[in-house]
């Protein structure tokens, strides 16, 4: 339940969204490199994020569960803004070294 005290920071942000899993790779979004930006402000969290591919079928599901992690996580006055991109291309070099074990790379 979002709480009255102030917005979180990113840092605070991107750990929550940890909790966020593409189904189809079976890890988190933060590390497969799907987050690009996250930007606090007084009323309004934004976050950009991609999927790894502009064809992938979870992208809506994805992207409402991170909207809910933000409502879970910010206060009641704070807006969340979570934007599909496509621009950079994702692509395997941006997920953590150890999402990049996990799939052998």
């Amino acid at each position: 339940m979002a709480n009255s005290e102030s917005a979180p920071d990113p840092d605070e942000i991107r750990n929550a969204l940890l909790q966020v899993v593409d189904p189809e790779a079976g890890m988190n979004i933060v590390d497969l490199g799907l987050i690009y930006r996250i930007e606090v402000a007084a009323d309004m969290v934004t976050v950009e994020m991609t999927m790894t591919s502009p064809a992938c079928p979870m992208g809506d599901m994805i992207t409402a569960e991170v909207e809910q992690v933000l409502r879970e996580l910010l206060p009641d006055s704070v807006r969340c803004d979570v934007r599909l991109v496509w621009s950079p291309a994702w692509d395997p070099s941006l997920m953590s070294e150890q999402a990049r074990q996990h799939f052998g790379w």
